[in-house]
């Protein structure tokens, strides 16, 4: 109330607005005029970033701080183009996004159908890249038939602190402690006990000097659950400091998780959903459909995504172009778009296949989709809509983490199409 009291004495407003009736430290400031707000705001007696909830109007505060942004960043008729109208922002406050000003429209396209472990898909792919669409789905033409089998072969998110030591005596001490089978089990009964779906699995411990890393694995259902595995390590680590109250916690995350930074850790032991998908592709498909022989797929996959991936020094990425296709599912799906950098390690093997060799045999490896269908972006309109056309809205009732794992199921499959339909292209010059 002071804080609108102040802004009167300051500011030169209508001579009625300032009669107790009207006053605006009375009514409120969504009592006020755009222009009136927009002034308290500059003089700093109410947060821009708190506009929403102070008018108690969602797309009014939203419009008012575009007035704001735009006159000092002088690009008024630049942000006409930025849409904001007749947006759900209760979805977005103190949710997934902060000083919204607009939201981007992105084009969506569909793939499908695509037949996965029997099921038929539609997929939706939100991209601003041409082809990219229409491509994958020339994919899922040329598996409509044979289809595409998926295995989930792990499931675990990571998170991976660093702590210290006095010395290395003291660090390998604990790191043989923690080693333990029946110490682990004091750390997991620890972890677990913090969570109703977190649950630990397995720890892997690295030394450098006196520092420790320690890379938690742990199953946390239908989300992406690192607010889940941060409360859950911290419990753990203080069962480990009271055996070693020397041990000093630096951070809760040390980058042996590793989140959003390419890793050959997550390359080799995984993150979030491991899977490997396969088909095999007949051979009339491969000629009528794809336009291209069994022979040049399997010889310009070895030449490309092998040896010319190894000679970049590449980590996960012995594929054609699976970043396409990840971040486009995730944008539509409302993932975490950073998160492709992990997602999309990926190895693509081809091999002639049958009695004859006539046939293709292609698969797509992917040991760290890190993906969700709950929390954050899942739960905004438009991404919302794209999960419930693949079946998979919100969380799973009965088995907690089964709708994540058909969701990386999908993305994997459709990786797979992409990746037939880009290098039957390539094979012919394109």
């Amino acid at each position: 109330m002071s804080n609108y009291k102040a802004a009167v004495q300051v500011l030169v407003l209508p001579e009625y607005f300032i009669s107790p009736q009207y006053s605006p430290y009375l009514l409120g400031a969504k009592a006020l005029r755009d222009e009136e707000v927009i002034q308290l705001v500059n003089h700093k007696h109410i947060a821009a970033y708190q506009l929403e909830k102070t008018l108690g109007d969602m797309e009014r505060g939203v419009g008012i701080r575009r007035l704001i942004v735009s006159a000092a960043g002088k690009f008024t008729e630049e942000m006409a183009d930025l849409p904001y109208r007749n947006y759900d922002y209760n979805k977005v406050l103190g949710s997934c996004f902060e000083n919204v000003i607009g939201y981007l429209p992105v084009p969506v396209g569909i793939v499908g159908p695509l037949l996965i472990d029997g099921q038929l898909y539609h997929v939706p792919m939100a991209t601003t890249e041409g082809c990219l669409v229409a491509s994958t789905n020339c994919g899922s033409r040329a598996l409509i038939n044979c289809g595409v089998t998926s295995r989930i072969v792990a499931d675990g998110m990571t998170r991976g602190p660093v702590v210290r030591f006095p010395n290395i005596v003291r660090a390998s001490e604990a790191m043989s402690w923690m080693q333990q089978p029946e110490n682990f089990q004091k750390m997991k009964s620890s972890f677990d006990q913090t969570s109703r779906f977190a649950r630990l699995t397995k720890i892997h411990v690295r030394i450098a000097g006196r520092y420790l890393f320690v890379h938690f694995v742990a199953k946390t259902g239908d989300a992406m659950g690192m607010n889940m595995l941060s409360k859950g390590t911290e419990k753990s680590l203080q069962t480990v400091q009271a055996r070693f109250p020397d041990m000093e916690i630096l951070s809760l995350s040390g980058n042996f998780c590793i989140d959003k930074k390419p890793a050959a850790v997550n390359w080799i032991e995984g993150r979030g959903e491991s899977m490997v998908c396969e088909a095999i592709v007949p051979a009339d498909v491969v000629t009528n459909v794809l336009k291209t022989s069994v022979h040049a797929l399997v010889d310009i996959n070895i030449n490309k995504n092998m040896i010319g991936s190894a000679v970049a020094g590449s980590v996960g990425g012995f594929n054609a172009y699976v970043a396409n296709i990840v971040t486009a599912i995730f944008i539509a799906t409302g993932q975490d778009p950073a998160q492709n950098v992990g997602s999309s390690n990926c190895m693509t093997l081809m091999e002639p296949w049958g009695a004859e060799d006539k046939d293709l045999y292609v698969s797509c490896t992917m040991p760290s989709i890190e993906i969700v269908t709950v929390s954050g972006g899942t739960g905004l309109p438009a991404q919302s809509a794209c999960l419930a056309m693949l079946g998979i809205k919100e969380a799973h009732v009965a088995e907690p983490g089964e709708n994540a794992r058909k969701l990386a199921r999908i993305v994997c499959a459709t990786v797979l199409a992409g990746e037939l339909s880009l290098m039957a292209v390539l094979t012919a010059g394109h």
